[in-house]
C-alpha cells in the first residue's frame, strides 16, 4: 500500500463544505471526502505547526516528544518513533514536499527525498499550491511505480491571505471600509497587528474595518488550494496507482478569525484552532462519517497499522485501522487534551459537551485563567461560564491535572513542561514590547 499524506496548514475543519460550511470553499475536497472516512471530531493535541507535526509524525503527545512550542528549544529526541523513518525501514521510498526540516528539529528524518520549494521565496509561507505541485507532480509521476510514502505540505490558508486576484472577490461583495464597523478597532493590540499593518495590509484595500473581508480572503485561499488538491489527485489517478494508495488529508491546526481578540492567527485553544479535518481514503475503507473523538496522536499508528507495519509501543495514540476496515470497534475516549506554549501557555480538556481552558500564566489579552464553555449551547465559545459552574470546573480541572501528572511521571518530569519550557514567540514579543516601553 502506498501512502499520500496531504497536510493543509492553518485549515479550520469548519471552513470546508464536508464539515458543513456555508461557502463553496472546497468542492474538490468535498468530492474526495464523499468516498472516504471523515472524522467529524478530530483535534490537534498541540499547536501550532511544530508541535502539531511532531505529534503527527511521532504518534506521541508533546509532553513526551518534547516539542511543546513553535520554535522550541531542542529537537525531537532521536529515540522518538518517527513515521517516515519507520516506513523507510519497511521498504518505502519516502519523499516530503515541505519546509520544516531546516528548523533542525528532526522533521527531515526518514526522507530519501526532501524537496523544499519554499526556499525560493523570501517568505516561505507565500509559496502557493501551484509552486508545490510543480515539484510534487513530477516526483509522483516518476516514482508512482515504487512503494512510496509522500508527504505534501500546502500553505495557502496561512497568513497573509493573498490568493490570486481572481479569487479575492469570490466570497465578499461588500465594502471592506465601513465607518460604523468597529470590529477591527483592537487589531493592532494583537502581537502581530502592527507588523501586518505595515506589510500584508499594504497589499489590501486601505483602512479595512470589516474583518469579514479578511475571512473571505481566508476562504478564497482554501478554494485556491482546493484546486491544487484536485490537480494532485488527478495525477495520482492518471498514474494508475490510486487503487493502491492510502490518501490522508488533514491540517496541523485551524485559525482564529477575530473572536477573543485573536486576529487571524492560530493561538488560543478554542475549537476554531484545534478542530482539524482528518479524511482517510482507500478502496478497502468504506465511506462513512465518524462522530467519535480522535486526535493527531492517532495519525501515525493508524497509517502504520493500515500498511501492515508494526506500531511501536512508544507511540501513545490509538490505531483506527481495525474500525476503518470494518474489523473492530471505534476508539473510545471520554475527553481529549490539547496544549499551546508559543504565544500563550495553556492546557485544555475537551469532552463531548464542555471544554475547560487552564492557563499557566496570564496572557496579553487578559483572558481569565480558567475558561469553561458549554459546547452544545455555545459552540463558538463566546460565553465563559467558569464562575457559574465551579463544580464542573473543579471536576474537569482535576481530570486534566491528573492526566498531566500521569504523563509527567511516565516521562520522568518534575515540572509541567510548558512552565519548564516557557513561551517562545510570545516571550520575544513581550521582550520587544518592554524595550519599546523603556525607550518611550
Amino acid at each position: 500500500m502506498n501512502v499520500l499524506l496531504i497536510a493543509i496548514d492553518t485549515l479550520r475543519a469548519d471552513h470546508l463544505g464536508v464539515y458543513g460550511y456555508r461557502r463553496k470553499t472546497s468542492p474538490n475536497i468535498d468530492a474526495f471526502a464523499s468516498k472516504a472516512a471523515v472524522f467529524e471530531r478530530a483535534f490537534a493535541t498541540a499547536i501550532p505547526t511544530h508541535p502539531a507535526f511532531a505529534t503527527i509524525c511521532s504518534g506521541q503527545y508533546s509532553i513526551t516528544h518534547t516539542i511543546v512550542a513553535h520554535a522550541a528549544k531542542s529537537p525531537v529526541p532521536r529515540t522518538t518513533p518517527w513515521l517516515p523513518e519507520i516506513l523507510q525501514r519497511h521498504g518505502y521510498t519516502t519523499c516530503a514536499l515541505d519546509n520544516l526540516a531546516p528548523w533542525r528539529y528532526g522533521f527531515g528524518r526518514g526522507y530519501e527525498f526532501y524537496i523544499d520549494p519554499t526556499s525560493r521565496r523570501n517568505l516561505a509561507i507565500n509559496c502557493d499550491n501551484r509552486e508545490i505541485n510543480r515539484r510534487a507532480i513530477p516526483w509522483l509521476e516518476q516514482h508512482a511505480h515504487e512503494k512510496f510514502f509522500m508527504f505534501i505540505h500546502y500553505w495557502d490558508p496561512h497568513t497573509p491571505y493573498l490568493p490570486p486576484r481572481a479569487y479575492r472577490t469570490l466570497f465578499y461583495k461588500g465594502n471592506p471600509y465601513q465607518p460604523d464597523n468597529h470590529a477591527m478597532d483592537h487589531f493592532t493590540d494583537h502581537p502581530l497587528g502592527k507588523t501586518w499593518s505595515e506589510t500584508w495590509f499594504k497589499k489590501l484595500p486601505p483602512h479595512i474595518t470589516d474583518p469579514e473581508y479578511l475571512v473571505a480572503l481566508y476562504d478564497a485561499e482554501i478554494r485556491y488550494c482546493d484546486e491544487g488538491i484536485r490537480t494532485l489527485l488527478d495525477t495520482l489517478e492518471a498514474s494508475g496507482k490510486a487503487e493502491e494508495t492510502l490518501v490522508i488529508l488533514l491540517s496541523d491546526h485551524g485559525e482564529m478569525m477575530y473572536k477573543h481578540g485573536i486576529f487571524f492567527d492560530h493561538h488560543g485553544l478554542y475549537d476554531g484552532n484545534i478542530h482539524i479535518p482528518w479524511i482517510v481514503s482507500h478502496p478497502s475503507i468504506s465511506p462513512r462519517r465518524i462522530p467519535h473523538l480522535a486526535e493527531h496522536v492517532d495519525v501515525a499508528p493508524t497509517i502504520l497499522d493500515l500498511c501492515g507495519v508494526p506500531v511501536p509501543p512508544e507511540m501513545e495514540g490509538k490505531s483506527w485501522a481495525p474500525f476503518l476496515l470494518g474489523k473492530g470497534e471505534p476508539v473510545q475516549r471520554d475527553f481529549i487534551v490539547s496544549q499551546e506554549c508559543t504565544w500563550q501557555m495553556k492546557w485544555c480538556i475537551r469532552t463531548d459537551n464542555h471544554k475547560l481552558i487552564l492557563a499557566r500564566e496570564p496572557d496579553f489579552y487578559n483572558t481569565p485563567m480558567k475558561e469553561l464553555y458549554d459546547l452544545q449551547a455555545d459552540p463558538e465559545e463566546l460565553h465563559n461560564i467558569a464562575e457559574q459552574e465551579p463544580e464542573r470546573v473543579r471536576f474537569l480541572e482535576n481530570k486534566l491535572e491528573e492526566w498531566i501528572a500521569a504523563m509527567m511521571k511516565k516521562n520522568n518530569l518534575t515540572q509541567d513542561p510548558l512552565v519548564a519550557h516557557g513561551l517562545t514567540l510570545g516571550m520575544q514579543w513581550k521582550e520587544a514590547r518592554a524595550q519599546s516601553e523603556r525607550r518611550d
